[in-house]
């Protein structure tokens, strides 16, 4: 027959109530009672009733993680791995479980209104978002990663127009004035007909601002923006294209370290030098970017860190302590991938670079 409460409380010589305690705050219980109890739990081999045990906490145990787009989609992205490592540890810490949540019929909102947890991290969303609005309508404890700070919402993020402003100076400074631009298409849903992506404008609007000292735009001859898939292939088959023709860019910078190695991939594919005839920056500083060949030049954002902080805020509000937004640190980290430009054209040898 499993054990109960009533049964340790009887072996224990303690009320329920003390029970309880020791299994759901053992602060409230002297170390001596509660490891005498504990003790005893593990000799009867106790394991809590998950629905007596909400009912007593007012909890479930469980954060969840709103995913931007199909699981399928966004778990190809090495860059999100490193934020649920974060969160992982933070409900590790706070002996929470995780709960991944994709997006249902294509709407991250679906999943929002079906989530059965305490509280929720959430990817992308700006405070306009019809997710923020339900869920400080249903008062469900949440943060943000990437999104943006306002009243409304706690984000943790990074300066994304500061970081982007200096790796394209940097680029610039190099000399390179035939640049191509690799941001990832929007992913974060919020009405179906409408996707956008705060981190890419912001980091756009960072290039923007350093190419304006230059005297050039996002719409300059030599400019070129875009949007691919976050992913080996995206990359990939994006520089193919930009890497034919008598004025392809000497430079590519890449909004994620997963889409410049897929450059990588296409300069080894057409038998270009990188960085004689080619230039290649990331963003995101992968453990891999380390041991690409060459080395890869790219900004260093702090996933794990994104993670762990949002998670740990979440606890703390559902602990009934204030949050507030954190600006997490960057920086540049140049490396072997980069180099002044090349001069003339790229050519192509007889069979290479077949699309």
């Amino acid at each position: 027959m499993r054990p109960t409460i009533k049964d340790i409380a009887q072996r224990a010589e303690v009320s329920k109530t003390t029970v309880s305690f020791a299994l759901n705050d053992p602060s409230r219980i002297s170390r001596v009672t509660y490891e005498r109890i504990m003790a005893i739990v593990h000799e009867l081999g106790y394991v809590p009733n998950p629905v007596a045990r909400t009912l007593t906490t007012k909890r479930l145990g469980a954060l969840g993680l709103l995913l931007p787009q199909a699981s399928a989609e966004a778990l190809r992205n090495p860059y999100l791995w490193e934020v649920i490592r974060g969160i992982g540890e933070a409900c590790e810490t706070g002996e929470f479980s995780l709960v991944i949540l994709p997006p249902i019929q294509g709407r991250i909102i679906e999943a929002a209104r079906r989530a059965f947890v305490d509280g929720l991290v959430t990817i992308g969303v700006g405070p306009g978002h019809e997710v923020v609005e339900l869920l400080n309508r249903l008062r469900i404890p949440f943060v943000t990663i990437d999104g943006a700070a306002a009243e409304s919402t706690v984000n943790i993020g990074i300066d994304d127009e500061a970081a982007a402003y200096a790796l394209m100076r940097y680029v610039l400074g190099l000399g390179h004035r035939r640049i191509a631009i690799l941001p990832l298409k929007p992913e974060t849903l919020n009405l179906p007909e409408k996707r956008f992506s705060l981190v890419s404008n912001r980091r756009l609007a960072g290039f923007s601002r350093a190419l304006s000292e230059y005297n050039l735009d996002l719409e300059s001859p030599g400019v070129q923006t875009v949007p691919v898939e976050c992913s080996l292939d995206g990359g990939q088959q994006a520089a193919l294209r930009l890497l034919h023709g008598g004025e392809a860019p000497t430079a590519i910078l890449a909004l994620a370290d997963a889409v410049a190695f897929g450059v990588y991939e296409a300069c080894r594919t057409l038998g270009f030098s990188i960085p004689g005839d080619l230039s290649v920056t990331g963003f995101d500083d992968l453990a891999s970017a380390s041991l690409a060949f060459p080395p890869l030049t790219t900004v260093r954002q702090p996933g794990s860190e994104k993670g762990r902080v949002a998670a740990s805020l979440v606890i703390e509000i559902l602990e009934g302590r204030p949050a507030a937004p954190r600006i997490l640190e960057t920086e540049l980290v140049i490396r072997g991938s980069t180099a002044t430009p090349r001069t003339g054209t790229l050519g192509l040898s007889p069979g290479n670079g077949e699309l």
